[in-house]
């Protein structure tokens, strides 16, 4: 058995190469439906803590998921705004308590979230450095955010435009960072945070600009105890101590847009009451994220069996082309086991040396397919946060 062991293993290590990608070749094959299921656990696991912590969503009518994404990842959806007076209507009901997400805006490529106080106590999320927003053009972010860009409490994010060149003159904002939060490992850690007043702000429903009184040279004209400016007023991007008393706001502050409210109702009774008061609603809906997100994962789970099927009828079709391969091996080497046998080594050394190299490469293929679902494991949450 020992000559056999070594002719095994010279043979494979003679033929590295090959031998490495035959491995390779397998283990990649049986690895990918387990390296399938690992990452699909971890998202239905991860979405579903998400829904389940959020009782209950309201928004505009239309498409409860788009409803649900905005409000628990921050994506915008072509959904149309909540009027910021339906959160005025909502705090009437002493039996649930509201707390309004605006999710419009980014800064690059995080999102922008105007809020209030609550939402950082309702989600479980503190302070690893810095402090909260304490006025008007003040954010803090998530730790992921901080980690990757480097930023830090007393830096800084501009806000990102929505058009390149923006005609309206609603220009970025230059937001001061005043905390970074704890991580918590959800899309909460790459985000910004804002309150609602700056998110408007952001979208130009508020500006503070040069004093016209003292600078009349800016003066268009007064009418009615109404100052105009004209082209040559200095419109401010960034809040500061010395400006803010110049930063106002236009129009009824209950007409200004809202993405969602989350809504946590005391008991089930208030609960139930709510949904049915929402489901008279033609222009509101209310949603229970845990029933959308199984309805998702439902769908989710479906494909992974499909998926599942095309990858098991490939590692199939990989095993047979690998008895092949071995097949025709052994049959281009017959010239050199017959010298083997010639020498003295017996037929049923010759099988074992056979049977020891398909056992290297199947050893070899299982360790590769270990390591693969070792980082498919690693990489899981890294891979749901890109995804999302």
């Amino acid at each position: 058995m020992s000559a056999a062991f070594h002719l095994a293993a010279r043979y494979v290590l003679r033929h590295r190469l090959q031998s490495a990608l035959l491995a390779g070749a397998l283990g990649l094959v049986f690895a990918l439906p387990l390296c399938l299921r690992v990452l699909i656990e971890h998202a239905e696991r991860e979405l579903r803590a998400r829904a389940v912590s959020t009782p209950q969503i309201i928004g505009t009518r239309g498409s409860a998921l788009d409803l649900m994404m905005t409000a628990l990842y921050f994506k915008r959806e072509n959904l149309p705004p909540l009027p910021f007076g339906a959160l005025s209507e909502l705090r009437n009901n002493p039996d649930a308590d509201a707390i309004p997400l605006h999710v419009r805006f980014a800064a690059q490529d995080a999102p922008i979230v105007g809020t209030e106080l609550d939402y950082f106590a309702f989600r479980g999320l503190k302070l690893a450095s810095g402090k909260t927003i304490g006025r008007l053009g003040d954010c803090v972010i998530g730790a992921n955010l901080a980690q990757k860009r480097g930023l830090q409490p007393g830096g800084h994010v501009f806000s990102t435009p929505e058009l390149a060149f923006d005609m309206a003159g609603v220009y970025p904002l230059r937001m001061r960072i005043t905390g970074v939060l704890t991580p918590n490992g959800t899309p909460d850690d790459d985000a910004v945070f804002v309150d609602l007043k700056t998110s408007w702000l952001i979208e130009g429903r508020s500006h503070g600009h040069d004093d016209l009184k003292r600078d009349q040279s800016v003066v268009l004209k007064e009418e009615d105890h109404n100052v105009v400016g004209n082209a040559a007023v200095r419109m401010f991007n960034e809040v500061t101590d010395a400006n803010i008393a110049t930063f106002h706001f236009h129009g009824d502050m209950d007409t200004y847009p809202i993405s969602a409210v989350i809504v946590l109702p005391e008991n089930a009774k208030a609960e139930a009451l709510l949904a049915g008061h929402f489901a008279r609603s033609k222009e509101q809906q209310l949603i229970r994220p845990r029933d959308e997100m199984e309805a998702l994962l439902a769908q989710l789970v479906r494909l992974e069996g499909f998926a599942a099927s095309a990858l098991l009828i490939t590692a199939s079709a990989a095993l047979f082309v690998t008895a092949l391969v071995f097949a025709l091996s052994f049959r281009l080497r017959l010239r050199e086991f017959k010298t083997l046998e010639d020498v003295g080594v017996s037929r049923i050394s010759l099988l074992n040396v056979k049977v020891l190299e398909i056992a290297f490469i199947g050893i070899a293929a299982a360790l590769i397919g270990l390591l693969l679902l070792s980082l498919a494991s690693f990489l899981a949450p890294h891979l749901l946060r890109m995804a999302l």
